[in-house]
């Protein structure tokens, strides 16, 4: 029992030393991370610009699609601004490999969404998909990190090859609404429509801008016969 507890007090010693050394940060504010924080602070986390959105169904983005894309629930965890903790969040998680964020987050969203009544019913979870050229120089689908946060907590199954991207388009970043929405026209399709039939489908991204690849993805999701479609995000960045 000694030998036990000795072991134990040795391997906490070490790991305070090599954090002493080699501290982790947190990814909203920078500051070192205490022992029992991983990737967001406590005070970060507490002061994240939450949405309540799985409070609200006419929320500001269900309002920004409709009329565009028939949808059951619109959901985005928080606010995007530029200069924010959530731009510094997204950052290290868009560019700095740390898929972990995306976990992290879409477990809270998920904890959120168990809260709404329309999130009971939903059958599959599926990220919008990265284009195998940007997958590959990325090495991973932050929507599709940020759908396994969610499946975890909804205990929902991820789907990620049934819904795939065909072309390479350009940063959508300075391009103005019709542009976007012409930048995404025919981008999408459904590879096995039979699996999805009379399924409520999640569909999942990173962050919602003015709506275009929500969009061009639900148009293509709902042309399968009886498909639900709700759409989930991390940030709405106006």
């Amino acid at each position: 029992m000694c030998y036990i507890q000795t072991m134990k007090w040795r391997n906490t010693y070490l790991s305070d030393f090599i954090a002493l050394i080699f501290p982790e940060l947190c990814q909203a504010c920078g500051n070192s991370l205490l022992r029992n924080e991983e990737l967001i602070c406590t005070a970060c986390t507490y002061d994240l610009p939450f949405t309540n959105f799985h409070l609200h169904t006419d929320n500001v983005v269900a309002k920004q699609l409709w009329g565009r894309v028939d949808v059951a629930m619109v959901y985005v965890l928080l606010y995007f601004t530029k200069g924010g903790n959530v731009q510094n969040i997204m950052h290290s998680f868009k560019y700095k490999n740390m898929p972990r964020i995306g976990n992290k987050l879409g477990s809270i969203a998920g904890t959120q969404l168990m809260q709404s009544e329309q999130a009971e019913n939903i059958d599959i979870i599926i990220p919008v998909p990265l284009h195998p050229e940007k997958l590959r120089l990325r090495g991973y689908n932050q929507s599709a990190q940020f759908a396994q946060g969610l499946s975890d907590r909804l205990l929902k199954p991820v789907e990620i090859d049934n819904l795939i991207r065909l072309k390479h388009t350009d940063t959508q970043t300075k391009k103005s609404r019709f542009s976007r929405y012409e930048n995404m026209k025919d981008v999408f399709k459904v590879n096995a429509p039979e699996k999805l039939e009379g399924k409520h489908v999640l569909l999942v991204d990173d962050i919602i801008t003015t709506g275009s690849t929500i969009e061009a993805c639900g148009i293509e999701l709902l042309k399968v016969p009886g498909l639900k479609l709700s759409v989930a995000a991390i940030a709405y960045a106006e």
